[in-house]
């Protein structure tokens, strides 16, 4: 039996990537540029980003929200599951990074079904209108505000929508109740208001792969 070490999540991570998502040269070109920027590599792996593209798929979601821009690499993903006449909003902090995400999402060609909003997300959630609801949320920004954009994600989003938070495991820390980093207790947080809180229901999964040990929780708005 193959030993489960950190390379061998990698490289069966590698092996469905290659098997089920392939090459391709504009999320490539992406990541090769946020690498120059030398930006964190905290994207989503490529068999996670093409989950969120399924997710939208199968929620037939018109409109998605996203927490958390970066270099615009999930963002492009969940672009392209779009309908006709789609958007995906997406909120970053930092503006050099939703300057980099424009030009990878334009690179990409769905820079016409992108809207990038600068700002802190809490900030800018509550300048968005509640009449345009979000079919699926994506929240992957900074932890300790989860149960913020999870109050967020429940109120601009109609019952039925999808909301998807990553990052929710951290490497096994999330279970070490005596662990209280601020980003540990946040993504505690999180998962305890998905559990209390009457507008969701949600479950979580851990994920092993090129991004180490991890999980992402995903809910559905009731």
């Amino acid at each position: 039996m193959t030993d489960a070490t950190r390379d061998t999540w990698a490289a069966v991570d590698r092996y469905l990537a290659e098997t089920l998502v392939g090459h391709d040269p504009a999320l490539e070109a992406a990541l090769a540029a946020q690498e120059r920027a030398e930006l964190r590599p905290i994207e989503v792996a490529p068999v996670a980003g093409k989950l969120l593209h399924l997710l939208v798929r199968i929620s037939r979601a018109r409109r998605v929200l996203e927490i958390g821009t970066l270099a615009g690499y999930s963002a492009i993903w969940m672009a392209r599951a779009l309908p006709e006449g789609g958007r995906l909003i997406s909120i970053e902090a930092e503006p050099d990074n939703a300057a980099l995400a424009r030009r990878n999402i334009d690179a990409a060609e769905v820079g016409d079904r992108v809207q990038i909003l600068e700002g802190r997300a809490a900030d800018v959630l509550p300048t968005l209108d509640a009449s345009e609801p979000f079919d699926l949320v994506f929240i992957d920004a900074d932890k300790e505000s989860n149960t913020v954009y999870l109050d967020w994600a429940a109120r601009l989003a109609p019952v039925g929508a999808v909301i998807v938070v990553d990052n929710v495991v951290r490497d096994g820390r999330v279970a070490d109740l005596g662990d209280e980093d601020a980003q540990i207790a946040g993504v505690r947080a999180g998962l305890e208001m998905l559990r209390d809180d009457p507008r969701f229901d949600a479950t979580a999964l851990q994920t092993v792969g090129v991004k180490g040990w991890d999980g992402l929780a995903i809910a559905v708005r009731v």
